[in-house]
């Protein structure tokens, strides 16, 4: 059946029909939009548990943020340190895809928006709590997307610690979206079985999207696809170049840490806190005044900085990545093995590390290792990188590095490491 354009006047209010006028909205459009968000959103939820094990909250109270987390911790384990680029590719991917996903969810939320207003809100049980779960779906979607990119941008303006409020606001939403998958998944492949623009499988009047007196069409269904992709197109490209040094890093104009490198040569790569942010002074990490406390199962030692180049040093390159999806390429570092260090101090069998930092404020001035990442060769106590003895923003005198650790893991400025079960 035709469909009429009747140049009537809109609905007075949301919670009339006729005040949704747009030819767009039908089931073959919300079909196409969830679909996609069905696989990216289960890539972003995979992703953003692997960052929260990447953190090793099981080291609590040290680094686990989410002291309450009860059953929802059921699948930690203990962060691998291969391959190096591990936590690099996949908080890279969660970051950059949700950015890309944002056209697309708005554009879902736009296409099903008539039904947020439907009269009654609830005609039996089951549909009262089918709509109280899309509620929690669209909140859940909204608070995580906008959480997560505040955290992006460094804009740490809502009410709590940004590492409880997204972990547990994930699961709340990814239940709800479980839940709504199930509900229309077979809905939704129905209806996407046919390429022809505008055919759902059933007539338009039986479409409770479709509008009952639309405007005239200006954009068929496809060109506003079309527009979509191109939105998310556009945020991926001026979001995935701070995953790189150099030039491509400047492409990334929506996030504070695009732009050119910071400085010149050999220490010229991404840093996220300045040492002036940290709070360090140099007169407490010049080479009289700096020691470094090493305790263990043997007691504790000092060691200053000529005490650490008389031991044997090794060499290892590895990246920086971020929560905030920014990461390095590999940069060349060199120090004393962290296993070495805990040998020192009477443990010949790599345990856990706590490592304390001189820095004043952070969630992650103080931080701790698992035995796994203490033993692996490549993870240092770095006094060079690239060839040139630390700069006061990557951490001199003296910062961890550990492959496929989160950045907040390879502290900087360490004052103190404590070895033993945590």
């Amino acid at each position: 059946m035709a469909r009429s354009f009747l140049p009537t006047r809109p609905g007075r209010g949301p919670f009339s029909p006729d005040f949704w006028r747009s030819p767009l909205r039908g089931r073959w459009l919300t079909s196409v939009l969830g679909v996609v968000l069905l696989a990216g959103i289960t890539i972003l939820f995979v992703t953003g548990l692997l960052s929260y094990a990447a953190y090793n909250p099981d080291l609590a109270p040290v680094n686990d943020k989410t002291p309450d987390k009860g059953i929802l911790g059921f699948y930690l384990f203990s962060w691998p340190t291969d391959p190096p680029w591990l936590y690099r590719l996949t908080q890279g991917v969660h970051v950059t895809l949700g950015l890309a996903l944002v056209p697309v969810l708005l554009a879902k939320l736009w296409s099903v928006v008539p039904k947020l207003f439907t009269l009654p809100p609830a005609r039996s049980l089951t549909h009262a709590l089918e709509r109280i779960s899309l509620l929690l779906l669209v909140g859940g979607a909204l608070f995580e997307f906008t959480t997560g990119i505040l955290n992006v941008q460094l804009d740490y303006v809502f009410p709590g610690s940004f590492y409880p409020l997204h972990f547990y606001g994930a699961w709340v939403f990814f239940g709800a979206f479980v839940a709504h998958a199930v509900l229309k998944a077979p809905v939704a492949l129905r209806n996407l079985r046919t390429v022809r623009e505008g055919s759902e499988g059933s007539d338009d009047e039986t479409d409770e999207l479709v509008a009952p007196r639309p405007d005239r069409p200006t954009v068929s269904r496809r060109g506003a696809l079309g527009l979509v992709g191109g939105g998310s197109l556009l945020l991926l490209a001026t979001s995935a170049g701070r995953n790189f040094d150099g030039p491509l890093r400047e492409t990334a104009v929506l996030t504070p840490h695009g732009g050119p490198e910071p400085g010149s040569g050999p220490a010229a790569f991404q840093i996220n806190k300045t040492a002036a942010y940290a709070g360090i002074r140099a007169a407490e990490t010049s080479e009289r005044a700096w020691r470094l406390a090493v305790t263990g199962r043997s007691g504790t030692v000092r060691l200053g900085r000529a005490d650490l180049l008389g031991m044997p040093l090794h060499s290892a390159a590895l990246p920086i990545a971020c929560v905030e999806g920014w990461s390095t390429s590999d940069q060349w570092w060199r120090g004393v093995r962290l296993r070495d260090l805990a040998a020192l101090v009477g443990h010949d069998d790599p345990v856990d590390v706590f490592v304390e930092s001189l820095q004043r404020r952070g969630a992650f001035r103080r931080a701790a290792l698992r035995a796994n990442q203490v033993a692996d060769p490549r993870s240092l106590l770095a006094l060079f990188v690239n060839g040139e003895e630390l700069t006061p923003d990557h951490g001199h005198p003296a910062r961890i590095i550990v492959p496929a650790a989160p950045g907040v893991l390879n502290t900087k400025w360490v004052a103190r490491l404590t070895f033993g079960e945590l």
